[in-house]
């Protein structure tokens, strides 16, 4: 493939001598270069100059160039994870999705898979383009759909995905008053286990995390303060104990959370309440709070969980909390949404009914359910 133009540059500007410049692209993921350019106005732009002359450009993707063919056959490719599953779904014969495929990364200049013989898995670019192809192909999808039907309005389905601990002890209970707020938006929940980022595929996602700075619009629904709990007959054979030697004479439970150490918050809850060198390095680790309540459960270990999500186990008397000591760290329950996805009437609507319902303390919320049911 080799394409060669003559045209001016951006502007209409040419050459000190009159002539247009001349841009070359040749091969695949090679640099659009101009002889004809001052090397400091293309500094200027963040290029860089090329030996003879050259500058190597950073040229930008206009709407006019949008490859939608070939992002849809990326995003196929990326969802099923197999050239072959994807076109067959995409009604295309194998190479000419390969064709689209390739020609996308030739565009970009970047791979977007990782190819080896029995596997394929998206590479760093692979993954931050694909999110955002699958909303905008969403976004259009519901819009065409919207008009198509505009006597009988369509339902929005929303994808959310909530830590598991979060969605069972908190947002399940509410999220059947969801559907008084908007008859025509319902409630796709996911809850893969394990604390880490969000699904590539999800609107609105719950995350469980410290403040966060990002590009990402970001809202906290629920501040954790972990405390240590465990069953009440563990509790009552080390009764007199401190809470030093209460840890020393327990196993312990941990619960993991992306890119830290599996004790990060045994190591903390300890160094805050002062219990000096002690050994937290030990125990089972769980991807999740509420597989690691179920083992406190069992009668075995100590754990360190929010109280308020457990607070139902704690009036049964299945769970007691044999000190008062909490862990405040600034961990939190956080919504984060994409900007763009505000200006989705049914993500702003969900995202706002949901930071209403989380500032409602908890007895008002009570005996408003109870008024409504």
């Amino acid at each position: 493939m080799a394409l060669d133009h003559s045209a001016p540059l951006a502007g209409g500007l040419g050459c000190m001598t009159g002539a247009a410049p001349q841009w070359h692209y040749s091969g695949r993921a090679r640099p659009i270069v101009s002889r004809c350019a001052g090397p400091e106005a293309h500094r200027a732009r963040g290029s860089v100059p090329l030996p003879g002359g050259g500058i190597v450009a950073k040229p930008t993707i206009g709407r006019r160039w949008l490859p939608l063919i070939a992002l849809r056959s990326f995003e196929g490719v990326a969802k099923h994870g197999s050239f072959t599953a994807a076109a067959n779904a995409l009604l295309i014969s194998q190479s000419a999705l390969s064709r689209h495929v390739i020609a996308l990364e030739t565009l970009l200049g970047a791979q977007l898979f990782e190819r080896r013989p029995h596997s394929l898995t998206l590479t760093k670019a692979g993954q931050h383009l694909l999110p955002a192809v699958m909303k905008s192909f969403d976004r259009l999808e519901y819009a065409l759909n919207d008009i198509r039907n505009e006597t009988t309005p369509a339902v929005r389905t929303l994808r959310v995905q909530m830590p598991p601990s979060f969605a069972s002890h908190l947002a399940v209970p509410i999220l059947k008053e969801f559907p008084r707020a908007s008859s025509e938006v319902e409630i796709d929940l996911v809850s893969p286990y394990g604390v880490g980022p969000p699904l590539s595929d999800v609107d609105v996602a719950v995350v469980y995390s410290k403040p966060m700075v990002t590009d990402l619009v970001t809202d906290l629904l629920w501040s954790v303060h972990l405390s240590m709990l465990c069953h009440p007959e563990l509790a009552a054979r080390h009764a007199g104990k401190d809470p030093a030697a209460f840890i020393a004479a327990n196993e312990i439970i941990h619960v993991r959370i992306a890119d830290l150490p599996r004790h990060h918050l045994w190591s903390q809850f300890v160094r805050q309440a002062g219990l000096g060198a002690l050994n937290i390095e030990r125990g089972l680790v769980f991807d999740t709070a509420l597989l690691a309540v179920q083992y406190a459960l069992s009668g075995e270990g100590i754990v360190l969980v929010d109280t308020n999500l457990f607070s139902e186990d704690l009036r049964a008397g299945r769970l007691v909390q044999p000190f008062d000591i909490a862990l405040d760290e600034g961990y939190g329950y956080y919504l984060i949404i994409h900007p763009e996805a505000l200006s989705d009437a049914a993500v702003a609507l969900f995202r706002s009914w949901l930071i209403e319902r989380f500032g409602i303390p908890p007895s008002a919320a009570a005996r408003a359910g109870s008024a409504l049911a």
